[in-house]
């Protein structure tokens, strides 16, 4: 009888709690909501509950439905750096205080989003100078869900950037941030969704992933993961010992550490599953006004460019649906260089090129950190400098600031006696070849071969000779994992790479 009423009060209290009006995760004490765009204010209560929100001089009601789930649409809003309350209110009301109005980007990926200020070049100068109240970072927190969509997910709450707080921002978020609030004087939210080392699967709807093109192969390598999951569950911990004790020993001697890295369990309640972070830390943001969108991964899909190719563009497109503002900007990272151990060195060219194929997609640019990477280092340092190229592209793309935001890309290249002719898009100002003459080149016959060349800038062209190829009829530029990348146009951004060849 006893275990019988506890249990009864249990299901009185989880009653009462379902009760109370809640709201989604963004929207709490110092949130900052997208300016000029209809703005969705979402979370629970009991059903048939009624709801009201204000905002400003704005009111909306509605009713809960039978699932508890609320949400009701505000006008749009001019920015405003003055402070307000968002009241909630229902049987019971919830005040989010000191809430403003300006532009809101969600930053995304893997790790070399996530890399904070704090690990980034200059970090102390950098630390010390984060004096922005206009500019706020919120961090969601590592969530995996495995059964589906979550309805809310934890966060560390939105702060301001101080010294206090900026070094554990998203480095690339918090640059790209600040330089929009010293351009347009207005305030700037940083959403930060990210995790270190996951891939692309995992930022995927199921219903995204199943209805890719490489649903098949996606699917058979989770069926796998999944009958091989708890059998590296049990090795993992003695597997990573030896990895590291190895990997300590090698370092000590300067040699490379032979035991290879341990396989993670891959399947349920990893974050590298399908579809799991997507769920957990992507799902609960939905459909939180935004401006625009920042990416950079692709990383842990460099084995499998060819699938990237046809993921990425589908994650774009999947995660549009649901915020629902249309052709919202999705702006990406092309991967820096970095020399990964594998046998060809060009698998990163290779992934490089993947996530070009995204390009084809309304609203979409991509910055290149081809030439600042580090061969050693897979967490390149300069953050600063990807982020000032991801600025320069919203100012002119978004904002209305004329900028020069684009690299030379290649356009076309014509046979010229024992020489190619590269013409290039966006070259403005002219080529420049950084420090030494033009470097990564190569150059290929009908052979199919690539040989090491040379180039020479003409007019605004590149003159590409090897004396190996006589008769070229294909170029590649910066097309291997750790290129040296030295070509740039008059405004100072690197040429992307290339390559002229379908072989």
């Amino acid at each position: 009888m006893k275990i019988s009423r506890l249990i009864l009060l249990g299901l009185v209290l989880a009653t009462l709690a379902r009760a109370d009006v809640t709201l989604a995760p963004l929207f709490v004490d110092h949130a900052i909501l997208q300016r000029d765009r209809a703005l969705p204010v979402w979370g629970g209560a009991e059903p048939g509950e009624h709801v009201v929100v204000a905002f400003k001089e704005q009111s909306v009601g509605t009713t809960a439905g039978a699932d508890g789930r609320w949400i009701v649409y505000l006008d749009p809003l001019p920015a405003s750096a003055e402070p307000a309350d968002l009241v909630v209110a229902g049987k019971n009301t919830v005040k989010v205080s000191d809430v403003l109005v300006g532009e809101v980007w969600l930053v995304g990926g893997q790790s070399n989003m996530e890399w904070v200020v704090e690990n980034s070049k200059d970090a102390k100068r950098e630390i010390a100078t984060a004096d922005y109240p206009l500019l706020r970072h919120i961090k969601v927190d590592h969530t995996i869900a495995d059964h589906g969509p979550l309805e809310t997910t934890k966060t560390t709450g939105w702060l301001t950037a101080t010294p206090a707080n900026a070094g554990a921002f998203s480095a690339i978020g918090y640059f790209f941030g600040r330089d929009l609030v010293k351009k347009l004087g207005i305030p700037v939210g940083i959403v930060n969704s990210t995790w270190g080392g996951t891939p692309i699967e995992a930022w995927m709807s199921s219903a995204a992933l199943q209805r890719s093109a490489t649903w098949p192969a996606v699917n058979a390598r989770w069926q796998k993961n999944l009958a091989e999951s708890e059998e590296r569950k049990a090795h993992w911990p003695a597997e990573y010992e030896a990895w590291r004790k190895a990997d300590a020993a090698a370092k000590a001697a300067k040699k490379k550490n032979p035991v290879p890295y341990p396989q993670p369990n891959l399947g349920p309640g990893s974050p590298y599953a399908i579809s799991v972070l997507f769920n957990g830390m992507i799902a609960p943001l939905q459909p939180y006004a935004l401006r625009g969108f920042l990416w950079y991964q692709g990383e842990s899909n460099w084995e499998r460019p060819a699938e990237y190719a046809v993921l990425f563009p589908e994650m774009i497109r999947s995660w549009r649906a649901g915020w629902g503002q249309g052709d919202t900007p999705f702006y990406f990272v092309q991967l820096a260089a970095f020399e990964i151990d594998e046998p060809t060195h060009r698998a990163w060219a290779w992934l490089r090129e993947a996530q070009t194929k995204a390009l084809d997609l309304p609203a979409i640019g991509m910055v290149t950190a081809i030439d600042i990477g580090d061969p050693a280092d897979i967490h390149p340092r300069n953050k600063q400098e990807v982020a000032r190229r991801l600025a320069l592209m919203a100012k002119d793309r978004i904002y209305g600031i004329p900028s020069d935001y684009e690299g030379p890309v290649f356009d076309s290249a014509t046979r010229e006696g024992h020489a190619l002719r590269v013409r290039f898009r966006h070259a403005g100002g002219g080529l420049i070849s950084y420090d030494k003459p033009v470097q990564s080149l190569e150059l290929a016959g009908a052979d199919k071969v690539f040989h090491p060349a040379a180039g020479k800038i003409d007019r605004g062209t590149l003159l590409v000779t090897s004396p190996a190829v006589k008769e070229p009829v294909a170029v590649r530029y910066a097309w291997s994992n750790a290129p040296v990348a030295n070509l740039y146009n008059g405004a100072g951004l690197p040429c992307l790479p290339f390559r002229s060849d379908g072989f």
